[in-house]
């Protein structure tokens, strides 16, 4: 594929979701780039790492001197490429691009990468589509399976969402429906800029030199947690964010977001595939109550049942572990799915309440909502490579 192919950029951002649903920044940040700077390498392609939650083009530069330096550059997840149209074989080895960007404040040979520039002199922004999404044909898929069941089966994804910058660098996250109805930058009314986006207070520290917002965004403490619940949270301050990068968080906050997940129905049971690292369940359609002796699992254990076409699923006997940002969840979860599919819209919302008696003082209730996807399910490798200590980077020996 060729940049021939590649079409206007989009712009666009998170859709909105009720109160309590997972935030739709959980999975976009600056890291320690200086978003308000510039900066602009050519190089010659090594190697690609094609993976989640960030890609990385690694490129060999020459200096005026003639010194060749070892760069990397950061792009965004291998699902959202994907999505985008995106292929490794956009990168092959050997390859001479230009990379425009924003410098990390830390890594002298890392760099953020805004806009991609190709020997040809095509270009491709950060947020740029090489292939418009492909809707799904009506009358494609029957609504009903033989036995009457709304038919849900097949794999499914929340809208693409971009900034509403295609270079990555000022506004916020739209839809990608939405992506006309704002300037480059532009920030719809009732949200606000990224935090690190260009322009904000968090890049400006950055820019300034100050030790603020280093690497990380301060995210408030929930208000609903127990004196056990801020326990258990700040036990969770000591792991490495990067190191939890690659782990499930929970059934409910991995559901949404950018991976491609995929449903398959049978006579017994419901399989639920989440694009996020592979994550399976399995809902129980043959079964009235939970058996007492689960084994805690970051799944649970769940039974469903069909009620006018919504699909309720019960789910306990979770590990304890995160139910989403700064929300710690213990053993005593307990949360009630409902599935309903819209023929019209196509789309596929989920509403859920979710309790713990242990760690939150109240409910937590949201919603989300899946359409048909235009790729099929492949679930991407999950390899946080911000901390590479392994990669050799700098002046080549």
């Amino acid at each position: 594929m060729r940049m021939g192919q590649v079409v206007a950029a989009v712009l666009a951002a998170p859709v909105l979701m009720a109160a309590g649903a997972p935030s739709a920044l959980a999975h976009h940040g600056f890291g320690t780039f200086v978003m308000d700077e510039d900066m602009e390498l050519t190089g010659t392609v090594t190697d690609l790492a094609f993976v989640n939650p960030h890609s990385w083009l690694y490129l060999d530069v020459v200096q005026d001197g003639g010194e060749v330096v070892a760069f990397r550059c950061e792009m965004r997840s291998a699902n959202t490429l994907r999505r985008s149209g995106w292929t490794p074989d956009l990168f092959p080895v050997g390859e001479e691009v230009t990379i425009t960007g924003s410098p990390d404040r830390d890594d002298p040979y890392s760099c953020y990468v805004s806009t991609v520039i190709f020997d040809d002199g095509s270009s491709l922004d950060r947020y740029g589509q090489i292939l418009p999404p492909a809707p799904a044909e009506e009358g494609e898929r029957p609504l009903r399976l033989a036995n009457g069941e709304p038919n849900i089966s097949g794999d499914w994804a929340t809208e693409q969402r971009v900034m509403t910058d295609p270079r990555g660098q000022l506004g916020t996250l739209v839809p990608l429906s939405q992506a006309d109805e704002f300037g480059v930058g532009g920030v719809p009314e009732g949200q606000r800029a990224i935090p690190g986006a260009r322009g904000t207070p968090e890049a400006q520290a950055r820019a300034a030199g100050t030790e603020e917002e280093r690497g990380r965004f301060n995210f408030p403490t929930p208000d609903w947690l127990t004196e056990a619940g801020l326990d258990a949270l700040e036990a969770l301050a000591d792991e490495d964010r990067y190191a939890r990068s690659c782990v499930t968080t929970s059934i409910i906050a991995d559901w949404s977001g950018e991976p491609i997940n995929r449903i398959t129905q049978r006579v017994a049971t419901i399989l639920l595939q989440y694009g996020r690292l592979g994550l399976e369940r399995t809902i129980y359609m043959n079964m009235d109550e939970h058996p007492a002796d689960i084994v805690p699992s970051r799944t649970g254990h769940s039974i469903g049942r069909w009620e006018d076409d919504v699909l309720v699923v019960d789910t306990v006997g979770f590990e304890e572990g995160l139910f989403r940002r700064r929300t710690p969840h213990s053993g005593q979860l307990h949360v009630v799915e409902r599935f309903r599919f819209d023929p019209e819209t196509t789309e596929l919302r989920r509403e859920y309440t979710a309790e713990d008696a242990l760690y939150w003082t109240e409910p937590l209730t949201g919603m989300d909502a899946l359409d048909v996807a235009e790729l099929g399910y492949n679930p991407e490798l999950c390899q946080d490579l911000t901390l590479d200590d392994d990669t050799e980077l700098g002046p080549r020996g």
